[in-house]
């Protein structure tokens, strides 16, 4: 499950406020994204990112793009390059010459493969969100009525059966609601309350 990157510095400060446009990062997803479970874990990763930023750091609209820009492009080499994940999006977006904020943030969302650890509120973000996300998205999957009636007393249910969805870390949902500040339960009940409409 990809690389240690070796560094921590990522993309040019003069580069700050450089994002892809919509239609720039649909193209390069489209391209790189040929399993389409897997997109729909970027998108969902990408609306969640959005409405965080929106509703709880009060962003503009530019700033939200780069919340949802990182949530957008976190996993798009691991479809077609799981051996140079996240190492090929990061080179790419670096030749690009998109924030380095946007970088830093997808490099940090496993920090105990790459080797990039979560600094700011972002980076945090993206990386609580994407376990328990795709964790969510299987148990929706198993339920007659997907997201409707869902609730926290569920999710924790599954939580503590191992073997479903065996290979989300129950570890890294924990550390990355410890490294957000937040408890297991407030970001459940926010995937739960965005992730289903």
């Amino acid at each position: 499950m990809g690389i240690h990157l070796g560094r921590s510095s990522f993309g040019r400060m003069e580069n700050t406020g450089r994002f892809l446009s919509r239609q720039e990062a649909q193209e390069l997803l489209d391209t790189w994204v040929l399993n389409e479970r897997l997109k729909v874990h970027m998108y969902q990763v990408a609306h969640l990112m959005r409405s965080w930023a929106i509703e709880k750091c009060l962003a503009t609209d530019q700033e939200a793009w780069k919340w949802e820009l990182a949530g957008l492009l976190h996993d798009a080499d691991w479809d077609q390059w799981p051996e140079q994940h996240c190492k090929k999006i990061i080179e790419e977006l670096e030749s690009r010459n998109i924030d380095p904020e946007v970088i830093h943030g997808i490099a940090s969302h496993g920090h105990r493969h790459f080797g990039v650890e979560p600094v700011n509120e972002l980076d945090k973000m993206l990386y609580a969100f994407d376990e328990l996300s795709g964790f969510i998205h299987a148990y929706s999957l198993m339920r007659p009525g997907g997201y409707a009636g869902m609730d926290i007393k569920g999710v924790r249910k599954r939580l503590k059966d191992k073997a479903f969805a065996a290979s989300v870390s129950r570890e890294d949902i924990q550390d990355a609601a410890d490294r957000a500040g937040l408890s297991v339960d407030e970001l459940i009940q926010f995937i739960i309350d965005h992730q289903g409409k």
